[in-house]
């Protein structure tokens, strides 16, 4: 989801590199430019880091997260092989299936039917950015990671579902839903158990044709190319017509046909295909297992929400007629659709080389690790944690009477010092990413995502931010500030993210908001963010939660902590404020 991942026209582009340039800014001219000597007599625009430097501290410290769910209704698995700094992280996949007709008629008055092909689609997320003359489209594919011109392929496994997939938790209050987790637990008590029952084969690709997925040596080949499906039928004057369909980038594999013909075809009438219950226990879905080959693999997102992620059996039925004492042969071609609708549970197998250490809440940790899926999130103190109530003299009691003048209670009453714009700004720990063999700037985040840890809701300035809300990597700019590069190239190593907190901030002077503990995490596509969080099991009970995006991404960063060796990297909240002349 990097910058140049998308194509826009030169207009739009003009627009969004002139946000991203006024987001990049330091405020180096602000006096100057905002509010200078010449133009606002009256007043000074001042940093608080110089003025008052005992308020830009802040505590950071990292938490490690146990199993986390992993089944979503935002319609998106992972599967692959990924490899960081961190280590290798294995994801594969279990998913229901349900019929596109129950009670479905394949034979009916026919007397024969046989099935041509069963295709299976797993779609990546792309788009369409040049179409030439002769209809070539090239698409741009911002869900494999990590990116790259070429990837690696890797082994995939698909089985029949032994597990039963409930929808409801039955020792939980009515009607909670079922949660499902990263290390295929649905508790800590149970294992989603037994997994692989039949086992799927795959039919190889024809040499003539390249519309499958996979390679000669039985692999999931990995690319940003679309498929070009022909297909030739006779026309009415005996002529051969030829009809092409472009489908985009994504996994498309042909199946045996044996498995379907019993599974689905054979029984037509039966009960096990004349409702959605039904169905369900007799077919409990598929599941997608991946694994390294040559010790290496790719890691991909699929868009399996989309209405062209199924498995489409395509058949031909056969009648046979008396006329006039002849056999009149009348062949029909039909086909029918299994969805991946219901429950999607990714599970995750990891292999760090890197063990979190335990953290200090008080003092607050040397360095942050961030990682997705079942990794580790940041917690941030502003103000030592201190909040109104903790008792007087307190540095957030300092701070704020320094802003405003407050009554006997510590509310709000009048204004002292206008907050121009307030942001909390993170280094990348560069020294110690660079001592891996794994690491590489196509391995660094582009987003993380800040919030409201003690309520699980993004901050104020989310919902303010009303920048591009379609393309992730745009989406939230001025609030959720992208990962800034050397050089501003894309390929570069990363700098820093500043998050711009400036109605936070307000909100804890303004309108006496409490001073609550922040979060931060790995965003995959911080549009998700506003969705419900995803639990994390954990063995006391605690009400632990992460951000869904992080759940479904598998990178991960270093960040230079507050307690870091490194001053001049050390993480800093910054408040530009104004305040009259005396």
């Amino acid at each position: 989801m990097k910058k140049n991942k998308f194509a826009l026209n030169i207009f739009t582009l003009v627009l969004i590199i002139s946000s991203f340039i006024a987001c990049d800014s330091d405020f180096n001219n602000l006096e100057s430019d905002v509010l200078n000597s010449g133009v606002a007599t009256n007043f000074n625009i001042k940093k608080i880091s110089e003025t008052n430097p005992e308020f830009s501290d802040v505590i950071t410290y990292s938490k490690a997260l146990g199993p986390v769910q992993t089944n979503n209704n935002v319609g998106l698995s992972t599967l692959g092989i990924y490899d960081d700094v961190y280590g290798r992280v294995s994801s594969s996949f279990v998913t229901q299936v349900s019929l596109s007709t129950y009670s479905p008629t394949f034979l009916g008055d026919a007397n024969e039917l046989e099935i041509d092909s069963v295709v299976l689609t797993l779609p990546y997320f792309s788009t369409i950015t040049d179409i030439d003359e002769e209809n070539n489209i090239t698409y741009s594919v911002d869900s494999i990671f990590p990116d790259s011109d070429s990837y690696s392929p890797i082994r995939l496994s698909i089985y029949e579902n032994n597990y039963f997939i409930r929808d409801f938790d039955p020792i939980a209050d009515f009607n909670e839903a079922q949660n499902y987790f990263s290390n295929k637990t649905a508790s800590l008590s149970e294992i989603i158990a037994p997994l692989e029952g039949s086992e799927l084969i795959f039919v190889e690709n024809p040499t003539n044709v390249n519309h499958l997925s996979i390679n000669q040596l039985g692999n999931i080949k990995i690319n940003n190319q679309g498929f070009k499906l022909t297909s030739t039928t006779e026309g009415d004057d005996g002529e051969d017509n030829t009809s092409t369909i472009y489908a985009p980038p994504g996994i498309r594999l042909k199946l045996d046909h044996d498995f379907w013909q019993d599974k689905i075809i054979d029984k037509e009438g039966d009960a096990v295909l004349s409702n959605a219950n039904n169905f369900l226990e007799y077919f409990r879905g598929l599941y997608f297992k991946a694994e390294a080959v040559n010790n290496t693999g790719s890691h991909i997102i699929l868009n399996t929400g989309s209405t062209n992620a199924n498995i489409t059996i395509y058949y031909t039925t056969t009648t046979i007629e008396e006329e006039d004492g002849e056999d009149v042969i009348t062949e029909e071609q039909g086909s029918f659709a299994l969805n991946f609708v219901g429950n999607k549970i990714n599970f995750f197998d990891n292999n760090f080389n890197i063990t979190i250490p335990d953290s200090d809440p008080d003092i607050g940790d040397e360095r942050i690790y961030l990682k997705g899926g079942e990794g580790s999130i940041a917690k941030i103190k502003l103000f030592n944690g201190d909040d109104i109530n903790d008792g007087d003299n307190t540095i957030f009691d300092d701070w704020k009477n320094f802003f405003v003048e407050t009554d006997s209670d510590g509310n709000f009453e009048s204004i002292k010092r206008i907050v121009n714009e307030a942001n909390l700004v993170f280094y990348v720990d560069q020294d110690y990413l660079s001592q891996s063999t794994s690491y590489g700037p196509e391995t660094e985040p582009d987003r993380l995502y800040l919030y409201d840890l003690d309520n699980q809701t993004p901050l104020t300035d989310f919902y303010l931010d009303a920048t591009n809300s379609s393309l992730p990597y745009f989406s939230k700019f001025n609030h959720l500030g992208p990962l800034q590069r050397e050089n501003d190239e894309s390929d570069e190593n990363g700098v820093k993210y500043k998050f711009r907190i400036t109605e936070h901030i307000n909100n804890l002077l303004l309108n006496d908001s409490t001073n609550v503990e922040l979060g931060l995490a790995v965003s995959l596509n911080v549009n998700l963010e506003e969705l419900i969080q995803q639990e994390v099991q954990t063995n006391n009970d605690s009400d632990l939660k992460t951000p869904i995006s992080s759940v479904l991404t598998p990178r991960g960063t270093i960040l230079h902590g507050n307690n870091t060796g490194n001053q001049d990297k050390k993480v800093y909240l910054e408040i530009y404020y104004t305040e009259p002349n005396n």
